[in-house]
């Protein structure tokens, strides 16, 4: 069976000679209370017969409450350290971290207890340099940020 596959978007813009990055924090009980290695870009699965940019589009929307303005372009793809294969795209853009409006999802909370709780699946959004990008970003999606600057230094 093929590893799980996903797409995503690295929103990035270019402020006071700086290159940011819109990474989130992915919301739910595991990552509550985990910051640095915890961000990362928006993505997620692709459905059956759905096109890898259209899947990062959605998910984009999904996570953040807010449509991508632009066609995104593809960027690199990475394999996480779960196996699971990312897609990712990138689109140079601009987006308020405080009109974050991210879908929920339902999980049992606490386990075993029998109850439903609804979590945000993105519960902060935020622009960072690159330096603390590197700092906060999940380790195995790195490559993204080594690819975005390759891509910038050659435009």
């Amino acid at each position: 069976m093929p590893p799980p596959l996903s797409a995503g978007i690295l929103l990035y813009r270019h402020t006071g000679g700086a290159t940011e990055v819109l990474l989130i924090h992915p919301g739910g009980p595991y990552w509550a209370k985990k910051d640095a290695g915890a961000w990362m870009i928006p993505k997620g699965g692709v459905d059956a017969g759905e096109a890898l940019a259209d899947a990062a589009v959605r998910e984009f929307r999904e996570e953040l409450g807010s449509a991508l303005d632009r066609p995104p372009q593809p960027l690199v793809r990475i394999k996480q350290s779960g196996g699971k294969i990312v897609e990712v795209f990138a689109a140079e853009g601009d987006f308020d971290p405080a009109r974050l409006d991210s879908l929920h999802f339902e999980m049992e909370w606490p386990p075993r207890s029998g109850r439903m709780q609804s979590f945000p699946e993105c519960d902060a959004a935020r622009w960072m340099d690159l330096a603390e990008a590197r700092r906060m970003m999940l380790k195995s999606q790195l490559p993204i940020l080594d690819a975005l600057e390759e891509k910038l230094s050659r435009e």
